[in-house]
């Protein structure tokens, strides 16, 4: 029977260097997901849920100041986004864009303008900007169709590279299933609750954390294990096995 254990040294080298990098990879995206959708609510006082919930549901804040509070942040002081807030509460008229005019200039229309090439929203004039003083709704239809296919295909082939090394752990039947089946049911659970967040309830943004943390343990799972397996496992059975010399 083929297992981890018995592979050749260069087989365990290749899907030991995978594995670890995968497992760093899956540490960085977490730690992206924790910088964009909850450091920034969590700096207002907000908790995941209540992060999670404004990104797909929506929240009382205009586009323009929940990208100021997210992603942008740190594009802007602490004063030009105050001052920035406040031309927005005032109404985001006409008369009080002057006020504001020169920190969108020198801070945002380097990127956001149509010299750029970049597929962004312009901020060059008071009539792109006053375009995104609405409220946010969160990710439109078109945006979460594209995150979901997106992480639909990419999570469920990384499960399946994963999940094809650690299917050959020698460990029992029953875990080996429950582990596989796991992170799969988790990314429909995750995906789904995105969806169901936008459009029924922000009650379901709990799920979105349940999943995320079952597909995380199912990972850890999937790469600690597998990792024992083409290791650990063999060196200490061979240790096992030496003879112990019997004083005499």
């Amino acid at each position: 029977m083929i297992s981890l254990r018995n592979l050749p040294v260069t087989l365990r080298v290749l899907f030991s260097s995978f594995l670890i990098v995968v497992g760093i990879g899956y540490l960085m995206a977490l730690s992206y997901l924790f910088l964009v959708d909850i450091e920034p609510h969590h700096q207002e006082g907000q908790g995941p849920v209540e992060g999670i919930s404004a990104k797909y549901h929506g929240s009382i804040d205009t586009r323009l100041e929940a990208a100021l509070k997210g992603t942008m942040a740190d594009k802007l002081t602490s004063e030009e986004r105050d001052r920035v807030f406040q031309w927005v509460r005032d109404g985001a008229t006409a008369d009080g864009y002057s006020k504001i005019e020169p920190i969108l200039t020198q801070k945002c229309a380097t990127c956001h303008s149509p010299q750029s090439g970049m597929p962004i929203l312009p901020l060059t004039s008071f009539e792109d900007v006053q375009k995104i003083t609405t409220p946010d709704t969160g990710l439109s239809l078109l945006q979460l169709a594209k995150v979901s296919h997106i992480h639909l295909f990419g999570i469920s082939m990384m499960f399946l590279l994963t999940g094809a090394i650690f299917s050959l752990s020698v460990t029992p039947v029953w875990f080996r299933v429950a582990v596989l089946v796991v992170p799969y049911l988790a990314i429909i659970m995750d995906i789904g609750s995105w969806w169901a967040t936008k459009y029924y309830d922000p009650v379901f943004a709990y799920i979105v954390l349940i999943g995320g943390a079952f597909m995380g343990l199912a990972m850890a799972c999937q790469i600690l294990v597998s990792l024992w397996d083409m290791w650990i496992a063999p060196l200490t059975a061979s240790i096992r096995a030496k003879p112990i010399a019997i004083r005499k």
